[in-house]
């Protein structure tokens, strides 16, 4: 089995464990993550959010009002510096 099929095969309590590990830096036992344990971990939580929609993601900011406008400003937005 490779690392995608492993992802396709997590389960949303699989996946919400891993995070919960990441956050605590530990797994559910106490016992404490080794950075790549950390990093694999991170990259499998990336991986499988890319399968949500963007309102599930790990990290997703909603800045959209009741009214509909947003709210903020979108940092991957181009910004345009002025000189005088």
């Amino acid at each position: 089995m490779n690392y995608q099929e492993l992802i396709e095969k997590m389960t949303p309590q699989i996946h919400q464990s891993i995070k919960q590990a990441i956050e605590l830096g530990k797994w559910p036992d106490g016992k404490k993550m080794t950075a790549d344990q950390l990093d694999i971990c991170m990259r499998a939580v990336i991986h499988y959010d890319q399968n949500l929609p963007k309102e599930q993601r790990t990290g997703f900011i909603d800045r959209v009002r009741a009214d509909g406008s947003s709210k903020g400003v979108d940092p991957l937005a181009e910004q345009i510096i002025k000189i005088h």
